[in-house]
């Protein structure tokens, strides 16, 4: 797009009349949320908040520069061994951001030789980091497995690389990856297996294992690069990957967005330290979440508010509506926010078009007497 005034005046014109405007919303707590990622309720956790405050007292509120200049502090060291400990792998590197992570992973592995086969509903974190790698890209239809060891059989022989990238949990839909059998297509490609798990670490998995122990199948072996995010059941901010020593060693040399850009700050890094303790100390946080969830997927067809769940109900904590058209999607949002509820309107390029939808996440903060209160409230508010 060139500099032009009125075509920028134009296209923000053409995203309001197909409702695909997005708003910044100043949350005041008025509304109950049921969009939130906080599914463990631990970003205001007492003990996750005075590990913070601590830290800051201690450190101040910033890293100062990058892990490889001065950044790298005691609490960045102790998270990144108990992360390793959590997820059993060898090392485990704290990023800034997930959205760092992922573009720095496949950024440090891929180049413009590599291959890289992709679900078609990955994050767009994956998706971007797949483009700005340069690599040969072949996406396959969300969750077709066999489609996916087909493509990644077929890399070129000079391919000097081969990814097979998928996210753990799908944010938009709330069901998992077919790992198991993408771990087995990769390792007969002999293919780096990169799985973002942002949406299941804490939460699902017997222990909160996230993805990999929810596929009781699956060793750490299988899943070779595990990525994870602290803005979702963790409650506070970054990412981490998880692998083997030289995989770890290896993103310390390689990748850009670790390498060039300031480090969390290390109050961040004390409060995520806690709030992996508290997460292993409370399980009931999770059942309570993941039970929260299934009442209102059994409430959603009771009410008849949808005529079925798609599948066998997941042990995930994001339930979907689906809506079709942005218009309904965001008239049932605000019916919803008129009622005391904030249900964001998901819509493209977030989403494909024509599956436009209510996102509902369910988090260890919320009681029944909410939930049941939500479903009411949506029974009136989706239109017919």
């Amino acid at each position: 797009m060139q500099r032009d005034a009125a075509a920028l005046k134009a296209a923000l014109a053409d995203l309001e009349q197909r409702n695909l405007a997005r708003k910044r919303r100043v949350g005041t707590g008025e509304l109950i949320n049921f969009c939130s990622n906080d599914y463990l309720g631990l970003r205001d956790h007492p003990e996750v908040v005075r590990a913070f405050t601590a830290a800051a007292e201690k450190f101040g509120v910033g890293s100062g520069a990058s892990h490889l200049v001065t950044g790298h502090g005691p609490e960045h060291e102790a998270l990144e061994e108990e992360l390793a400990a959590f997820t059993g792998r060898e090392k485990a590197l704290v990023f800034s951001t997930g959205y760092m992570a992922n573009l720095g992973v496949i950024g440090a592995l891929a180049d413009q030789k590599a291959l890289i086969v992709s679900d078609k509903l990955n994050h767009a974190s994956l998706i971007d980091g797949c483009r700005l790698s340069g690599a040969e890209v072949r996406r396959y239809a969300h969750g077709d497995f066999e489609r996916a060891a087909e493509l990644i059989a077929k890399a070129e022989p000079q391919a000097t690389t081969r990814l097979l990238v998928t996210d753990g949990v799908f944010s938009m839909d709330g069901d998992l990856a077919p790992l198991p059998w993408l771990a087995k297509a990769a390792r007969e490609a002999k293919a780096w297996l990169v799985v973002d798990d942002a949406h299941g670490l804490g939460v699902i998995g017997a222990t909160g294992r996230g993805s990999c122990e929810a596929w009781i199948s699956l060793q750490g072996d299988d899943v070779p690069v595990l990525i994870g995010t602290f803005g979702k059941a963790f409650g506070t901010f970054g990412a981490f990957v998880a692998g083997d020593a030289d995989l770890i060693e290896f993103l310390v040399q390689k990748s850009r967005t670790y390498i060039y850009t300031t480090a969390l700050p290390p109050a961040v890094a004390a409060a995520t330290r806690a709030a992996l303790r508290a997460s292993e100390r409370e399980p009931w946080r999770r059942e309570k979440a993941i039970a929260l969830a299934h009442r209102v997927r059994r409430g959603l067809v009771d009410r008849g508010i949808v005529e079925a769940i798609r599948g066998p109900y997941p042990d995930t904590t994001i339930v979907p509506v689906l809506l079709e058209s942005e218009e309904r999607a965001l008239a049932a949002s605000r019916a919803l926010e008129q009622r005391g509820f904030l249900v964001s309107a998901i819509r493209p390029p977030t989403v494909p078009s024509g599956t436009a939808r209510l996102r509902i996440t369910l988090s260890a903060a919320h009681e029944e007497i909410q939930v049941d209160a939500l479903l009411d409230a949506l029974r009136e508010a989706i239109p017919e």
